[in-house]
């Protein structure tokens, strides 16, 4: 079984193997979206879900149920994890009232532009955790002065799978999260530089993509918002601004992973916030097809 589109949806091995068999000229990217084309895996902009279906090859070969074709080439992603390469931009110290940057600018990121290789290098520079790639659905934002001077980043990227303060605030249950979590987006960096100064920025940034971000997020992924998430690290934050943007703290995690089955693997305690886009986001997100 494979979770696509949030349905679990059963998958042919033998059919896989002929179409190996059948198509020896084929890569592994060419097989991929061709099942996907075969099999209706595909986003509701029509954009074939090919990298689900190659991480589930992948994983199907390392257990050994089937062989797939040479790789032709090095992987994209492995070239994606060199090191960033650095980018210049101003960083002369800004320390004024909020009210004389006003009005800030909101810039969605667009790969692979002057933008994008700024964003992904002030992550990776100056981000506690680093930066190296996104992975799945996600919206870059760059916040710059008027005169287009860069204040911060802030990457959204696709929902947790599963954490309880979460799940027990909306009311889900296993077979809504599935068919749901795709309108749930993680705020999983948020970087004021840190030669900006400025009280109350990140909270009026914070409101700022809050009113834009589900149309952002439809516009890409041909799908809307209807809730908000994010992991504060406690023994490093407060969430001072979330709170201060009447986001929701629902409790924190376990320090554990999904893959701790053992209870041996410890990670940081996070407290979990939420902020809905909507008054109806529970009936939203509560609904069964």
């Amino acid at each position: 079984m494979a979770t696509i589109n949030g349905k679990k949806q059963p998958v042919d091995v033998d059919f896989i193997k002929k179409q190996i068999i059948d198509n020896p000229n084929w890569h592994r990217t060419r097989l991929s979206q061709e099942l996907c084309k075969i099999w209706g895996w595909s986003s509701p902009t029509g954009q074939l879900k090919d990298m689900a279906c190659r991480k589930l090859l992948l994983k199907m070969e390392r257990k050994n149920i089937l062989v797939l074709p040479k790789l032709r080439r090095i992987s994209p992603n492995v070239l994606r994890n060199n090191k960033i390469p650095k980018v210049s931009c101003p960083s002369s110290p800004i320390s004024v009232d909020i009210r004389s940057l006003m009005p800030i600018q909101v810039v969605p990121v667009i790969e692979r532009t002057q933008d994008s290789r700024l964003f992904n290098w002030l992550l990776s520079e100056h981000h506690y955790l680093g930066f190296r790639n996104t992975v799945g659905a996600n919206v870059k934002y760059l916040i710059k002065t008027t005169d287009g001077i860069p204040l911060a980043c802030l990457l959204y990227s696709s929902a947790a799978w599963r954490t309880a303060p979460r799940d027990q605030f909306i009311g889900w249950r296993n077979t809504s999260r599935e068919q749901n979590l795709k309108h749930l987006a993680n705020n999983t960096r948020f970087l004021i530089l840190p030669w900006v100064r400025v009280q109350n920025l990140a909270t009026h940034i914070l409101a700022k993509i809050n009113k834009r971000i589900s149309a952002d997020w439809l516009e890409k992924y041909g799908h809307p918002l209807f809730l908000l998430e994010t992991f504060v690290e406690q023994q490093r934050f407060s969430g001072t601004c979330y709170q201060a943007g009447s986001w929701i703290n629902t409790g924190q995690t376990t320090g554990r992973t999904r893959d701790d089955r053992n209870h041996k693997i410890k990670t940081a305690v996070k407290s979990v916030w939420l902020y809905p886009l909507t008054s109806r986001f529970r009936e939203k997100l509560q609904n069964e097809n």
